[in-house]
């Protein structure tokens, strides 16, 4: 087991290279770019999301010289650089790290990476490591306690669907399943707030934030109460989909299981119905559940959550990372890229070693990576 976890995790540093290079080299061909932004910014021309940063670096931009000799020069490089100073314009680029070729570039972010530096946004007066520290707390709160939820509904509903196979429960319950997973999980999101977010009808749950103001004044059982009241819509919209998911693939599973020979080898010697489900089927059965966890968590953690952050105003991990990409806030992107990435194969890793916990058959060390 040690040399098999050994070559996981020395095969995770190519898989991080391949990431970063690939990400990086799609950068290198990708139309705009911090300098670009900063000048769209100065002309006025910038409508995308960096137009709503505000800050001392928009500030400090626009306080620079902006005309001088040499401009035409400047405009065949950058659209819009017409009237600006080259000087300028390199001094920009040097507060970018752009004076450098591409390769020196990539050694130097893969030197800082393995020291964990993400260094600091290029918009936001602040380091890429504190950004996540802050958004971290809304996206935790919304992928662990989807996923919690998620696993304790849709494992108990998909064993009792597998052993009702046909009957009535089966039947209507499969139809509800499949129009929530048909349902996208944003609509789903604004409908909840039209009907009890006080959109048309009832002023029930909040519709922005994790907690409301005056929070931490609050007593612990108040504060608790609070915390949950505004995750429920959020958490309603997000697991639609993936409880759909989870339920079918949980019922699926026992269905194969229960088809099999050892279990009719099992009923044929008196063994309850109950020692046959929990004692054989259970362990065999919840091997593919388990497999689909890493997907399913890192989904819900990181990239599931992005329009219901949006739509409920949560400022969480995906919002970040979505506006950094609009923003071309390249430390931020590639920071979040690394992590996420890092946590996806971490989490991977993991949900291997539980297949032995849950089936003790499995032997990592007689298989190659």
């Amino acid at each position: 087991m040690s040399s098999y976890i050994a070559r996981r995790i020395l095969l995770m540093i190519p898989t991080l290279l391949g990431i970063l290079f690939v990400s990086f080299v799609v950068v290198q061909f990708a139309p705009g770019g911090p300098v670009e932004r900063v000048i769209a910014q100065l002309s006025g021309s910038d409508t995308g999301a960096s137009s709503r940063i505000s800050g001392s670096s928009s500030g400090d931009f626009a306080s620079r010289p902006q005309a001088g000799a040499g401009a035409d020069a400047v405009s065949s490089k950058y659209r819009g650089a017409q009237g600006l100073d080259p000087e300028f314009v390199k001094s920009l680029e040097k507060q970018f790290g752009f004076d450098k070729p591409a390769p020196e570039r990539f050694l130097l972010m893969l030197w800082n990476f393995s020291r964990f530096d993400f260094g600091k946004s290029y918009f936001r007066d602040v380091s890429v490591i504190q950004l996540i520290k802050e958004k971290l707390p809304v996206s935790m709160s919304l992928g662990i306690w989807m996923t919690l939820l998620t696993y304790l509904i849709s494992i108990p509903l998909g064993i009792r669907k597998a052993i009702q196979d046909g009957s009535k429960f089966d039947t209507w319950t499969s139809g509800i399943i499949i129009i929530g997973f048909a349902i996208p999980g944003f609509l789903f999101a604004i409908l909840l707030i039209i009907l009890f977010a006080g959109g048309s009808f009832f002023d029930i749950f909040p519709l922005r934030g994790l907690t409301s103001d005056g929070w931490s004044q609050m007593p612990w059982y108040q504060k608790i109460t609070d915390y949950f009241w505004h995750l429920t819509l959020p958490l309603i919209s997000m697991a639609l989909g993936a409880f759909a998911t989870m339920t079918l693939l949980t019922k699926n599973s026992f269905l194969d299981e229960i088809r099999k020979q050892y279990v009719m080898t099992a009923r044929a010697k008196g063994c309850s119905e109950h020692q046959v489900l929990y004692g054989h089927i259970f362990r065999n059965a919840m091997l593919i559940v388990i497999a689909g966890f890493p997907s399913a968590f890192i989904h819900a953690f990181f990239s599931g959550s992005l329009l219901i952050e949006t739509i409920f105003s949560l400022d969480g991990l995906g919002l970040l990372g979505f506006e950094s990409v609009l923003n071309r806030d390249y430390p931020v992107v590639f920071g979040t890229l690394f992590i996420f990435s890092l946590v996806g194969l971490v989490v991977n890793l993991i949900s291997d070693l539980a297949y032995m916990w849950i089936d003790p058959r499995i032997d990592f060390e007689a298989r190659e990576v």
